[in-house]
Protein backbone atom coordinates (compact mmCIF):
# COMPACT_ATOMS: atom_id res chain seq x y z
CA UNK A 1 0.00 0.00 0.00
CA UNK A 2 1.40 3.53 -1.09
CA UNK A 3 1.86 6.17 1.50
CA UNK A 4 -0.78 8.79 1.46
CA UNK A 5 0.77 11.81 -1.00
CA UNK A 6 2.25 14.57 1.87
CA UNK A 7 5.31 15.98 3.41
CA UNK A 8 7.98 13.95 4.20
CA UNK A 9 7.31 12.66 8.11
CA UNK A 10 9.43 12.03 11.18
CA UNK A 11 9.38 15.54 11.74
CA UNK A 12 12.98 16.79 10.49
CA UNK A 13 14.06 20.52 9.96
CA UNK A 14 10.62 21.67 9.46
CA UNK A 15 8.06 23.63 11.18
CA UNK A 16 5.85 21.28 13.58
CA UNK A 17 2.78 20.19 12.20
CA UNK A 18 0.77 21.75 15.18
CA UNK A 19 1.98 24.14 17.62
CA UNK A 20 -0.06 26.14 20.38
CA UNK A 21 1.32 28.97 22.18
CA UNK A 22 -0.36 30.10 25.21
CA UNK A 23 -3.63 28.41 24.34
CA UNK A 24 -7.04 29.43 26.66
CA UNK A 25 -11.08 29.29 26.22
CA UNK A 26 -13.19 29.98 29.15
CA UNK A 27 -16.84 29.40 28.81
CA UNK A 28 -17.84 31.78 31.42
CA UNK A 29 -15.77 31.22 34.53
CA UNK A 30 -15.00 27.91 33.82
CA UNK A 31 -11.40 27.45 32.19
CA UNK A 32 -11.31 24.64 30.09
CA UNK A 33 -7.96 25.27 28.65
CA UNK A 34 -5.32 27.47 30.84
CA UNK A 35 -2.54 28.71 28.70
CA UNK A 36 -1.38 25.12 27.35
CA UNK A 37 1.50 25.28 24.78
CA UNK A 38 2.25 22.21 22.91
CA UNK A 39 4.56 21.29 19.79
CA UNK A 40 3.36 18.06 17.87
CA UNK A 41 6.35 16.87 15.38
CA UNK A 42 5.12 16.20 11.81
CA UNK A 43 4.48 12.45 11.14
CA UNK A 44 4.08 11.27 14.86
CA UNK A 45 1.44 9.33 16.52
CA UNK A 46 0.77 12.19 19.78
CA UNK A 47 -2.12 11.74 22.19
CA UNK A 48 -3.73 14.02 24.91
CA UNK A 49 -4.61 12.11 27.85
CA UNK A 50 -6.28 12.63 30.95
CA UNK A 51 -9.17 12.35 32.97
CA UNK A 52 -13.14 13.74 31.91
CA UNK A 53 -12.90 17.50 31.86
CA UNK A 54 -9.35 18.09 31.78
CA UNK A 55 -9.35 19.99 28.60
CA UNK A 56 -8.15 17.51 26.07
CA UNK A 57 -11.36 17.42 23.63
CA UNK A 58 -11.57 20.66 23.45
CA UNK A 59 -7.57 21.34 22.89
CA UNK A 60 -8.99 18.95 19.99
CA UNK A 61 -11.65 21.38 18.98
CA UNK A 62 -9.59 24.10 18.49
CA UNK A 63 -7.13 22.45 16.51
CA UNK A 64 -9.99 21.50 14.35
CA UNK A 65 -11.41 24.86 13.59
CA UNK A 66 -14.69 23.57 15.76
CA UNK A 67 -13.96 26.40 18.10
CA UNK A 68 -11.97 29.49 18.72
CA UNK A 69 -9.55 30.29 21.97
CA UNK A 70 -10.23 32.90 24.03
CA UNK A 71 -6.21 33.34 24.11
CA UNK A 72 -2.77 32.29 22.59
CA UNK A 73 -2.73 31.42 19.20
CA UNK A 74 -2.41 27.92 17.19
CA UNK A 75 -0.41 26.70 13.81
CA UNK A 76 -0.71 24.27 11.62
CA UNK A 77 2.60 23.07 9.89
CA UNK A 78 4.29 27.00 10.65
CA UNK A 79 0.97 28.91 9.09
CA UNK A 80 -1.58 30.53 11.84
CA UNK A 81 -4.51 28.82 12.54
CA UNK A 82 -6.73 32.19 13.55
CA UNK A 83 -10.03 32.80 11.33
CA UNK A 84 -9.52 29.46 9.35
CA UNK A 85 -12.87 27.66 9.17
CA UNK A 86 -12.71 23.72 9.43
CA UNK A 87 -12.92 23.38 5.82
CA UNK A 88 -9.77 25.43 5.70
CA UNK A 89 -8.10 23.81 7.80
CA UNK A 90 -5.47 20.67 6.27
CA UNK A 91 -6.92 18.32 8.74
CA UNK A 92 -9.98 15.88 9.29
CA UNK A 93 -11.16 14.84 12.50
CA UNK A 94 -12.44 11.02 13.28
CA UNK A 95 -15.31 10.94 16.43
CA UNK A 96 -16.07 8.50 18.80
CA UNK A 97 -19.38 7.61 17.38
CA UNK A 98 -17.99 7.87 13.66
CA UNK A 99 -20.78 10.14 12.51
CA UNK A 100 -21.67 8.11 9.55
CA UNK A 101 -24.93 8.27 7.24
CA UNK A 102 -26.45 5.63 7.44
CA UNK A 103 -28.88 6.17 4.27
CA UNK A 104 -25.59 6.31 2.21
CA UNK A 105 -23.57 2.86 1.10
CA UNK A 106 -19.76 2.84 2.51
CA UNK A 107 -18.59 4.18 -0.38
CA UNK A 108 -20.62 7.27 -0.65
CA UNK A 109 -19.83 7.93 2.88
CA UNK A 110 -16.44 7.57 1.98
CA UNK A 111 -16.33 9.80 -0.56
CA UNK A 112 -18.82 12.71 0.56
CA UNK A 113 -16.14 15.02 1.07
CA UNK A 114 -14.78 14.39 -1.97
CA UNK A 115 -18.26 15.15 -3.77
CA UNK A 116 -18.59 18.59 -1.54
CA UNK A 117 -15.05 19.43 -2.98
CA UNK A 118 -16.36 18.96 -6.35
CA UNK A 119 -13.70 16.48 -7.29
CA UNK A 120 -14.36 14.33 -10.85
CA UNK A 121 -16.00 11.18 -10.28
CA UNK A 122 -13.47 9.24 -11.76
CA UNK A 123 -10.80 10.45 -9.39
CA UNK A 124 -13.69 9.94 -6.37
CA UNK A 125 -13.79 6.21 -6.94
CA UNK A 126 -10.37 5.53 -7.17
CA UNK A 127 -9.31 7.76 -4.17
CA UNK A 128 -12.42 5.76 -2.61
CA UNK A 129 -11.10 2.48 -3.66
CA UNK A 130 -7.68 3.19 -2.46
CA UNK A 131 -8.88 4.15 1.05
CA UNK A 132 -10.58 1.45 1.35
CA UNK A 133 -8.00 -0.93 1.04
CA UNK A 134 -6.05 1.26 2.83
CA UNK A 135 -8.11 0.33 6.13
CA UNK A 136 -8.10 -3.54 4.87
CA UNK A 137 -11.95 -2.83 3.75
CA UNK A 138 -11.79 -3.93 0.14
CA UNK A 139 -15.00 -5.01 -1.56
CA UNK A 140 -17.52 -3.33 1.23
CA UNK A 141 -18.17 -0.49 -0.85
CA UNK A 142 -21.89 -1.32 -1.30
CA UNK A 143 -22.70 -2.01 1.73
CA UNK A 144 -24.85 0.09 4.35
CA UNK A 145 -23.12 1.24 7.56
CA UNK A 146 -25.45 -0.44 9.76
CA UNK A 147 -24.24 -3.76 7.80
CA UNK A 148 -20.98 -3.54 9.75
CA UNK A 149 -19.63 -4.44 12.32
CA UNK A 150 -17.85 -1.90 15.01
CA UNK A 151 -14.59 -2.14 14.17
CA UNK A 152 -15.78 -1.95 10.37
CA UNK A 153 -17.36 1.18 10.49
CA UNK A 154 -14.89 3.15 12.66
CA UNK A 155 -12.40 1.96 10.13
CA UNK A 156 -14.95 3.29 7.03
CA UNK A 157 -14.84 6.46 9.80
CA UNK A 158 -10.98 6.30 8.75
CA UNK A 159 -11.28 6.12 5.23
CA UNK A 160 -13.56 8.88 5.03
CA UNK A 161 -11.04 10.97 7.04
CA UNK A 162 -7.57 9.97 5.15
CA UNK A 163 -9.51 10.24 1.58
CA UNK A 164 -9.29 13.78 1.79
CA UNK A 165 -5.12 13.65 2.27
CA UNK A 166 -4.82 15.44 5.48
CA UNK A 167 -1.36 16.58 6.69
CA UNK A 168 -3.19 16.08 10.38
CA UNK A 169 -5.72 13.77 11.44
CA UNK A 170 -7.40 14.41 14.32
CA UNK A 171 -8.65 11.29 16.61
CA UNK A 172 -11.40 12.05 19.65
CA UNK A 173 -11.89 8.70 21.50
CA UNK A 174 -11.96 6.87 18.07
CA UNK A 175 -12.12 3.43 20.03
CA UNK A 176 -14.11 4.15 22.80
CA UNK A 177 -17.43 2.40 21.53
CA UNK A 178 -15.77 -0.13 20.88
CA UNK A 179 -15.39 -3.98 22.95
CA UNK A 180 -12.26 -4.80 25.08
CA UNK A 181 -10.66 -7.11 22.87
CA UNK A 182 -11.63 -5.28 19.82
CA UNK A 183 -10.05 -2.28 20.92
CA UNK A 184 -6.66 -3.32 21.33
CA UNK A 185 -6.99 -5.18 18.08
CA UNK A 186 -7.72 -1.62 16.83
CA UNK A 187 -5.05 -0.40 18.83
CA UNK A 188 -2.49 -2.13 16.78
CA UNK A 189 -4.31 -1.90 13.25
CA UNK A 190 -4.85 1.96 14.16
CA UNK A 191 -0.52 2.23 14.71
CA UNK A 192 0.26 0.29 11.94
CA UNK A 193 -2.57 2.23 9.44
CA UNK A 194 -0.65 5.58 11.20
CA UNK A 195 2.78 4.39 10.22
CA UNK A 196 1.68 3.57 5.66
CA UNK A 197 0.28 6.72 5.65
CA UNK A 198 2.98 8.88 7.55
CA UNK A 199 0.65 11.45 8.35
CA UNK A 200 0.81 12.90 12.23
CA UNK A 201 -2.39 11.62 14.44
CA UNK A 202 -3.37 13.68 16.80
CA UNK A 203 -5.13 11.30 19.41
CA UNK A 204 -7.84 11.93 22.51
CA UNK A 205 -8.15 9.53 24.84
CA UNK A 206 -8.91 8.49 28.79
CA UNK A 207 -7.26 5.30 28.40
CA UNK A 208 -3.45 4.94 29.95
CA UNK A 209 -3.11 1.58 28.35
CA UNK A 210 -4.52 2.90 25.28
CA UNK A 211 -1.78 5.61 25.06
CA UNK A 212 0.82 4.00 26.32
CA UNK A 213 0.51 1.41 23.57
CA UNK A 214 0.09 3.46 20.72
CA UNK A 215 2.22 7.07 21.07
CA UNK A 216 5.36 8.24 19.94
CA UNK A 217 4.77 11.09 22.40
CA UNK A 218 1.54 12.09 24.81
CA UNK A 219 0.80 15.04 26.87
CA UNK A 220 -1.19 14.45 30.54
CA UNK A 221 -3.78 17.00 30.54
CA UNK A 222 -5.12 17.96 34.24
CA UNK A 223 -7.27 20.63 35.06
CA UNK A 224 -6.98 22.56 31.58
CA UNK A 225 -3.42 22.19 31.86
CA UNK A 226 -0.19 19.92 30.10
CA UNK A 227 1.02 18.37 33.70
CA UNK A 228 4.02 16.28 31.23
CA UNK A 229 4.75 15.72 28.09
CA UNK A 230 7.19 12.87 26.92
CA UNK A 231 7.65 9.38 25.28
CA UNK A 232 5.26 6.64 26.83
CA UNK A 233 8.48 5.40 28.88
CA UNK A 234 9.20 8.63 29.75
CA UNK A 235 5.70 9.57 31.12
CA UNK A 236 5.47 5.90 32.98
CA UNK A 237 9.03 5.39 34.30
CA UNK A 238 9.50 9.52 35.61
CA UNK A 239 6.44 10.61 36.41
CA UNK A 240 6.80 14.62 37.18
CA UNK A 241 3.86 15.03 39.77
CA UNK A 242 1.47 12.71 42.05
CA UNK A 243 -1.47 13.54 39.42
CA UNK A 244 0.70 11.42 36.61
CA UNK A 245 2.29 9.08 38.69
CA UNK A 246 -1.52 8.18 39.72
CA UNK A 247 -3.42 8.85 36.40
CA UNK A 248 -1.29 6.72 34.45
CA UNK A 249 -1.15 3.18 35.47
CA UNK A 250 -0.75 2.30 38.99
CA UNK A 251 1.73 3.35 41.61
CA UNK A 252 2.33 3.65 45.22
CA UNK A 253 3.45 6.57 47.17
CA UNK A 254 5.48 7.23 50.02
CA UNK A 255 6.08 10.50 52.46
CA UNK A 256 7.28 11.47 55.46
CA UNK A 257 7.89 9.18 58.35
CA UNK A 258 6.65 5.67 56.44
CA UNK A 259 9.25 7.51 53.47
CA UNK A 260 12.35 7.32 56.12
CA UNK A 261 11.46 3.77 57.19
CA UNK A 262 11.59 2.69 54.02
CA UNK A 263 13.74 4.52 51.98
CA UNK A 264 15.93 6.17 54.48
CA UNK A 265 14.32 10.12 53.44
CA UNK A 266 11.27 11.54 54.05
CA UNK A 267 11.05 13.05 50.57
CA UNK A 268 8.04 11.90 48.69
CA UNK A 269 8.29 9.30 46.06
CA UNK A 270 6.00 6.96 44.02
CA UNK A 271 7.14 3.17 42.82
CA UNK A 272 5.33 0.94 40.43
CA UNK A 273 3.43 -2.07 41.92
CA UNK A 274 5.30 -4.20 39.57
CA UNK A 275 9.21 -2.89 40.57
CA UNK A 276 7.93 -4.54 44.26
CA UNK A 277 9.02 -8.00 45.16
CA UNK A 278 8.08 -10.30 48.29
CA UNK A 279 10.54 -11.53 49.45
CA UNK A 280 10.34 -14.46 53.01
CA UNK A 281 9.84 -12.87 56.29
CA UNK A 282 13.12 -12.23 58.09
CA UNK A 283 15.35 -12.28 54.60
CA UNK A 284 17.15 -9.37 53.93
CA UNK A 285 17.05 -6.42 51.80
CA UNK A 286 19.34 -7.00 48.51
CA UNK A 287 22.56 -4.35 48.14
CA UNK A 288 21.03 -0.90 47.31
CA UNK A 289 17.20 -1.81 47.95
CA UNK A 290 14.70 -0.27 49.60
CA UNK A 291 11.71 -1.86 52.03
CA UNK A 292 10.88 -3.54 55.42
CA UNK A 293 8.72 -6.22 56.58
CA UNK A 294 4.76 -6.23 56.15
CA UNK A 295 1.57 -8.67 55.94
CA UNK A 296 -0.51 -9.35 53.12
CA UNK A 297 -3.47 -8.33 53.34
CA UNK A 298 -5.20 -9.04 50.32
CA UNK A 299 -4.47 -10.93 47.17
CA UNK A 300 -6.60 -10.10 43.63
CA UNK A 301 -5.57 -13.36 41.35
CA UNK A 302 -5.63 -11.68 37.38
CA UNK A 303 -4.51 -14.90 35.40
CA UNK A 304 -1.37 -13.91 34.10
CA UNK A 305 -0.40 -11.40 37.28
CA UNK A 306 -1.64 -11.63 40.62
CA UNK A 307 -1.98 -8.35 42.86
CA UNK A 308 -1.17 -8.31 46.82
CA UNK A 309 -2.04 -5.61 49.41
CA UNK A 310 0.90 -5.59 51.96
CA UNK A 311 0.31 -3.21 54.93
CA UNK A 312 3.61 -2.28 55.71
CA UNK A 313 5.03 -1.92 59.61
CA UNK A 314 6.13 1.37 58.60
CA UNK A 315 2.23 2.63 58.28
CA UNK A 316 2.04 2.55 54.77
CA UNK A 317 0.17 -0.14 52.42
CA UNK A 318 1.56 -1.05 49.33
CA UNK A 319 0.26 -2.70 46.07
CA UNK A 320 2.61 -5.32 44.65
CA UNK A 321 2.28 -6.83 41.06
CA UNK A 322 4.21 -10.02 40.00
CA UNK A 323 3.54 -12.44 37.47
CA UNK A 324 2.43 -15.69 37.68
CA UNK A 325 5.11 -17.47 36.02
CA UNK A 326 5.36 -20.31 37.91
CA UNK A 327 2.39 -19.63 40.32
CA UNK A 328 -0.65 -20.90 40.38
CA UNK A 329 -4.33 -19.66 41.75
CA UNK A 330 -3.99 -21.32 45.09
CA UNK A 331 -0.53 -20.59 45.60
CA UNK A 332 -1.09 -17.17 44.77
CA UNK A 333 -4.53 -16.81 47.08
CA UNK A 334 -2.37 -18.53 50.27
CA UNK A 335 -0.75 -15.45 50.99
CA UNK A 336 -2.94 -13.57 52.33
CA UNK A 337 -2.10 -13.30 56.20
CA UNK A 338 1.30 -13.85 55.23
CA UNK A 339 4.53 -12.12 57.01
CA UNK A 340 6.53 -10.94 53.98
CA UNK A 341 9.70 -8.37 53.10
CA UNK A 342 8.48 -6.29 50.59
CA UNK A 343 11.80 -5.20 48.26
CA UNK A 344 12.35 -3.07 45.37
CA UNK A 345 15.52 -0.99 44.11
CA UNK A 346 16.41 2.18 44.97
CA UNK A 347 16.72 3.26 41.69
CA UNK A 348 13.21 2.30 41.08
CA UNK A 349 11.98 5.18 43.97
CA UNK A 350 11.25 8.44 41.64
CA UNK A 351 10.98 11.65 42.84
CA UNK A 352 8.12 13.94 43.08
CA UNK A 353 7.75 17.86 42.76
CA UNK A 354 4.66 17.67 45.33
CA UNK A 355 3.11 14.82 47.70
CA UNK A 356 0.68 11.93 46.74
Amino acid sequence: MTPIPGPASGGGNGPPAVRLVGVSRTFGEVRALDGVSLEIRDGEFFSLLGPSGSGKTTCLRLVAGFDRPTAGTIELHGVSAAGLPPYDRDVNTVFQDYALFPHMSVAENVAYGLRVRKVPRDERARRVREALDLVRLPGVGDRRPAALSGGQRQRVALARALVNHPRVLLLDEPLGALDLKLRQEMQVELKALQRRVGITFVHVTHDQEEALAMSDRLAVFRDGRVEQVGSPAEVYEEPASAFVADFVGTSNFLAGEAAAALTGSPAPITVRPEKLRLLEAGASLPGDSCGGPGTVSDVVYLGVLTRYRVEMDAGAALAVVEQNRDTTSAEALSARGRRVLVAWPRVHGRPLREGP
